[in-house]
């Protein structure tokens, strides 16, 4: 072993030993992001001869867009929004009919490909793999644990964790999924009917998530690629990722983003409407939430232009107390010990069936619960995937790929089982005991479930105007997020883009979501995501041969101790470098082994003979 190597080891381990509070100073007193694009320390577009970040973009008119992905994701967006418009009822049938026949026809697939990306990113985490640190093995976290942690929340399922916290448990309870075998609106039912929303919102949504944002965070930080989904797939393309199929995948992880946001918004703001209706009265139809979408959008506009910073991440901080919040309160002045039981036996329970629900596919039930639920979820997420995947590796620089898993599926899945059990078991409580009829509510109108609830707790006007708050910091987050995400696709990679080409992908989000409404409702935000997802979750699927082949070339370069070099290029070749002397150790190795052995059977041998 060289000094060179003594000398680098030395210094990677004089790095791990930097105490947190210096930590905290280093990210208290860095720059200010102005936005979601990240300059890594690497070198951009070194890899290929004459290329930088948006060389073939068209700078106009305040846009500088990548021509390609742009023309073809808008142009696809702008036909469909305006066939859904003309031909509403006609739409309304379309996207029945296409919920029921992918979940008919693909349904096998999605619940396959979920549980794929569950196993791949634990087996990532808790392997030989799990010591990679993004940005490589001398970087450090650009946020704190806090900050961190709020950004995540708030991005990957705030909404929905408002829309369905209620909703969700009193449906499965009302009707049971096939797979228990219990009767409606039973003991057992309400057992299972936890159980089930923990399945839809618990390790398989976080996984899918932390995949996406593994695989841009490593291809951006540890290999100065642009923070596109086409980096992604460098090991498998090489400089085909910036023709035809680079091109491809962006465009589908456009279109992906905007369906998966579109359907996010639609939900919350269906939820703001019925808020506002209940504490004002004003009008609950769709006309007045294509009020909502349009003056919500505007506030969004203002958050994406203040950056990441000045606006996102100031609004995940608001999120994350005015939730803690509404959360404390639930479980003070609800069955808080049933909030308590329940969270501890439905965690359990989830964790023991977890393996024969994850691959249960209603084969033999012949029945057609699947499609409307597991189905849509799998979809749901695997469309939010582009967009929170993106926004979760732009903050998770520092961490390694094991604290990386921990932080973004552990932690929030647990959060998220505490919230459920909350909310879901409060009105599970109330439902059983009498204390109020929340399945009519659910029944009448899914998006007043919440507003139901709180109706059976004191300050109810108080706590139903927190949860009307608190749904618009969450669209607000979300859109704002959503539009620096599909800006950074649109744009080549650049670092910055211009302030009007910001605004106009998030109201293009808000035009997604209010055409979907008017066109087909519920229906046809399920029918978008699901159908969306379908198409991302095989761009995911090679995605996870991709990541584990530079993966193995990254730990070539860990196990000799040196230090990848910055160009995508050059770390492949040294890294196949690395691998062939490995290779020819190997060898020897085993040759000379070999030659041991048979030494050893010939003296034995010589001295049997004598």
């Amino acid at each position: 072993m060289t000094d060179a190597t003594d000398d680098r080891r030395r210094h990677a381990r004089q790095m791990e030993d930097i105490d947190e509070a210096e930590r905290e100073r280093a990210i208290r007193e860095r720059p200010e992001f102005e936005g979601l694009q990240v300059e890594p320390e690497n070198v951009y577009y070194e890899e290929v001869r004459d290329r930088k970040p948006g060389d073939t973009n068209i700078v106009k008119w305040g846009f500088d867009l990548h021509p390609q992905v742009t023309f073809w994701a808008a142009g696809f967006l702008i036909v469909f929004l305006a066939l859904t418009l003309v031909f509403k009822d006609q739409a309304e049938s379309f996207f029945e009919a296409s919920l029921a026949f992918i979940g008919d026809t693909f349904g096998w697939f999605y619940i396959l490909a979920a549980n794929v990306f569950v196993i791949a990113i634990f087996a990532f985490a808790f392997s030989k793999y799990g010591k990679i640190r993004l940005g490589g093995q001398h970087a450090r976290p650009e946020f704190t644990n806090v900050a961190w942690y709020a950004m995540l929340i708030s991005a990957g399922m705030g909404i929905g964790l408002m829309f369905w916290s209620v909703a969700e448990p009193i449906f499965h309870y009302q009707t049971p999924p096939p797979f228990f075998g219990v009767e409606p609106e039973s003991t057992d039912a309400a057992e299972a009917a936890l159980v089930t929303t923990f399945f839809h919102w618990g390790l398989h949504p976080w996984s899918i998530y932390a995949l996406v944002a593994l695989a841009l965070g490593f291809f951006t930080f540890n290999r100065g690629l642009p923070l596109t989904m086409r980096s992604v797939f460098y090991p498998i393309l090489k400089e085909r990722i910036y023709g035809f199929w680079g091109n491809l995948i962006d465009i589908v992880s456009v279109i992906a983003t905007l369906f998966g946001l579109a359907s996010s918004l639609g939900f919350g703001v269906q939820q703001m409407s019925s808020g506002l209706n209940f504490l004002f009265g004003t009008p609950d139809v769709v006309v007045f939430q294509v009020i909502l979408i349009a003056a919500i959008t505007g506030l969004a506009t203002l958050s994406v232009v203040a950056g990441l910073d000045g606006g996102v991440k100031r609004l995940s901080q608001l999120n994350l107390g005015l939730a803690a919040a509404f959360l404390l309160f639930i479980i003070v002045v609800g069955p808080t010990l049933f909030i308590i039981g329940t969270f501890v036996e439905s965690t359990g329970q989830y964790l023991q069936t977890l393996p024969s629900l994850s691959f249960w596919t209603e084969s033999v039930t012949q029945s057609d619960w699947q499609g409307p639920w597991t189905v849509f979820y799998w979809g749901w997420w695997i469309s939010w995937a582009p967009f929170v995947g993106m926004f979760i590796a732009r903050v998770s620089k520092g961490r390694t790929i094991r604290e990386f898993v921990v932080g973004v599926v552990v932690i929030p899945s647990t959060v998220t089982f505490l919230w459920m059990s909350a909310f879901g078991g409060a009105a599970l409580k109330t439902q059983i005991d009498g204390v109020r009829d929340v399945a009519a509510a659910v029944n009448a109108n899914t998006s007043t479930a919440l507003f139901d609830l709180l109706e059976a707790f004191p300050l109810t006007f108080l706590t139903s105007l927190l949860g009307v708050l608190l749904v618009t910091s969450f669209f607000v987050t979300s859109s704002d997020s959503g539009s620096l995400v599909v800006d950074n696709l649109t744009s080549g990679g650049k670092l910055e883009s211009p302030v009007p080409q910001r605004i106009f992908w998030a109201i293009m989000e808000g035009a997604v979501a209010a055409v979907l409404l008017l066109g087909g409702g519920l229906v046809a935000l399920q029918s978008a995501a699901v159908a969306s997802g379908l198409l991302f979750a095989c761009v995911i699927m090679v995605a996870i041969y991709s990541m584990k082949q530079a993966f193995d070339n990254e730990l070539r370069f860990m196990d000799v101790g040196m230090v990848p070099p910055s160009k995508a290029r050059l770390a492949d070749a040294e890294g196949a470098r690395l691998k062939a002397e490995e290779d020819r150790r190997v060898e020897a190795e085993r040759v000379a082994a070999a030659s041991a052995a048979a030494g050893s059977t010939m003296s034995t041998e010589e001295e049997e003979g004598s």
